[in-house]
């Protein structure tokens, strides 16, 4: 009778991978945040980007500077709404009641915005 070997197959040594560190992530001073304007969720992206894409539901959202946006509370629920400036009305995202803009959408003249001084007054004393 002829007896049989057993080999064991040893596995092959495992390789070392590497370790591949990523960069640190951007100082919180590096990222601006919006909320999509679909799905509402909260979107990270650099500063100075026009365009984000929401990584939920895929829209693409125009990024509008601090100075082409205005601010006015929900008439309804007091949710703090933000609108591109030139809005008549704004559309709460919380309770879909719509605010008229009114007063709070008027810009200051653009010689109040470059801080340009008044002129000068002629009285004498």
């Amino acid at each position: 009778m002829e007896t049989e070997e057993q080999q064991v197959d040893e596995a092959p040594p495992q390789e070392t991978q590497p370790v591949v560190s990523q960069p640190p992530p951007p100082p919180i001073s590096e990222i601006a945040q919006m909320v999509c304007g679909s799905c509402r969720r909260l979107l990270t992206y650099p500063p100075g980007a026009k365009h984000v894409q929401c990584s939920c539901c895929q829209t693409v959202n125009f990024v509008l500077e601090a100075h082409q946006v205005g601010q006015v509370k929900c008439d309804s629920c007091t949710t703090l709404l933000m609108y591109p400036y030139g809005a008549p009305s704004v559309r709460c995202s919380s309770c879909s009641f719509v605010t008229e803009v009114k007063d709070h959408n008027m810009r200051p003249p653009w010689s109040v915005q470059q801080g340009q001084p008044t002129a000068p007054s002629n009285s004498v004393h």
